[in-house]
């Protein structure tokens, strides 16, 4: 069999994520949330629904590349403008996004890092549709490479997308899973704490905790699954040019040696 990388774990792990039996729009931002999307879709939750990233509602997933002589099967227009209606404002949607902060309330940010408003050390997007997005709709989250500089101790330095931060209500939040190159994460605690709910295979909670600005739960039950054969064909199939191999530094094989 195959030896199965680090990239491909997570695109099932993340697959895992969107694992749903209603008919919502998922949206994997990035190489491995999107080839999980799909993943999703063509196995266990095909309810699932997608775009093409233009203007289309599509019936299977779209590789990522150059689409050669694949046509895309659209089964709905879906504009931009009327995405926000009938997906985002609507919570029929599930995001995974990639944020460049997160803090143990789930806050994200994107905005910038260090200094103030006025004056950040380094100015990245900005808040861009993460306020909105994370009152609106259910949201999960892919990292690939995790650290403290991303899982930061305190509060994220400027709140893009809102959490379960007591202090700073916004009404109903629905985070669910965590997935980086370590493991998975969910905020199944006590008020919303997060948890590890399971470790990549060869890594402990300790390398997790030491990683990690603030702390966690312990809720691993085993090892992360790898993804099967059929799964991985699927992965090839939605990812023909290899651009998961890109996303985590070097790639390396999914099991510890």
């Amino acid at each position: 069999m195959t030896e199965v990388s680090l990239a491909e774990l997570c695109i099932y792990a993340c697959a895992e994520a969107f694992r749903d039996t209603r008919e919502i729009v998922a949206s994997g931002i990035g190489p491995i949330p999107r080839i999980g999307a799909g993943l999703a879709k063509l196995t266990h939750s095909p309810g699932l629904m997608m775009t093409e990233g233009e203007a289309y509602l599509v019936e299977e997933p779209v590789p990522l590349g150059p689409r050669g002589d694949f046509i895309p099967k659209a089964s709905g227009y879906l504009p931009f403008s009327r995405f926000f209606d009938s997906a985002v404002w609507s919570g029929k949607r599930h995001a995974m996004v990639t944020p460049t902060q997160l803090d143990r309330f789930g806050q994200i940010n994107l905005s910038y890092l260090g200094g103030t408003h006025a004056q950040p050390k380094t100015q990245m997007l900005g808040v861009r549709g993460f306020p909105g997005n994370s009152v609106y709709h259910t949201n999960s989250f892919f990292f690939p490479a995790h650290s403290m500089r991303i899982f930061v101790d305190g509060e994220v330095d400027m709140v893009s997308g809102a959490g379960y931060n007591p202090a700073r209500p916004v009404g109903t939040i629905d985070l669910r899973q965590i997935i980086t190159n370590l493991c998975v994460m969910d905020f199944g605690g006590l008020a919303n704490a997060v948890r590890v709910i399971s470790l990549h295979p060869g890594v402990t909670f300790e390398e997790v905790q030491a990683a990690t600005g603030f702390p966690l739960i312990d809720a691993a039950k085993g090892a992360t699954p790898p993804p099967d054969a059929e799964a991985l064909a699927i992965i090839n199939r939605l990812d023909p040019y290899g651009y998961r191999a890109s996303v985590i530094k070097d790639n390396p094989p999914a099991r510890k040696p």
